[in-house]
């Protein structure tokens, strides 16, 4: 079902189509410069207010975005501060461990080196007794040696003589006697 119509009445449709386009054309620009005359103050000051609105929303919707993101990193830091905490507790609870074992253990080590000292002071007097006993056995030797050798001489009588009479000599020998 094609229509044949003829070219002279296409024509005519699109110049008066064409015509009506520039008619209207026309009069919406005659008409917008009318109407922007006419424009009353409190149209341009609701569109300002208007605008002002939505630069309000978006700079709301920034700042709740800032707000959350400020949010999470208060909690993240508050976190991170309980976690410090934690760990500066425990290390002060080591401290003081370690502080009291090193108290305990420069008393022990005081209390050791007294024991040691008073260890050394006895081995000490034990070695000078020991020195003391070793020069009078070395002494008794020498002189049992010598009575064994005649260079030492006990007078028995004359000791009980002597004693009565000399206090002084106390029962000592004589050198240079031979024994009898």
């Amino acid at each position: 079902m094609s229509i044949d119509l003829p070219n002279n009445l296409i024509a005519i449709t699109v110049a008066a189509f064409v015509l009506g386009w520039l008619l209207s054309a026309i009069s919406s620009m005659l008409g917008s410069k009318y109407r922007a005359r006419k424009r009353d103050a409190r149209d341009d000051r609701i569109r300002a207010l208007e605008a002002e609105l939505r630069v309000a929303r978006t700079d709301s919707e920034y700042s709740r975005g800032d707000c959350e993101k400020l949010e999470e990193q208060l909690k993240e830091t508050m976190t991170g501060l309980e976690r410090r905490d934690n760990v500066i507790t425990d290390q002060q609870a080591k401290i003081e461990s370690i502080s009291r074992n090193l108290k305990e253990s420069v008393i022990k080590t005081r209390e050791l080196r007294a024991e040691l000292a008073d260890r050394a002071a006895e081995s000490v007097h034990a070695e000078a007794k020991i020195r003391e006993v070793q020069t009078e056995l070395s002494v008794a030797e020498a002189s049992r040696d010598m009575i064994a050798t005649g260079v030492l001489q006990y007078d028995t009588e004359s000791e009980d003589d002597e004693s009565e009479d000399s206090p002084g000599r106390d029962g000592q020998p004589e050198f240079g006697k031979a024994l009898t």
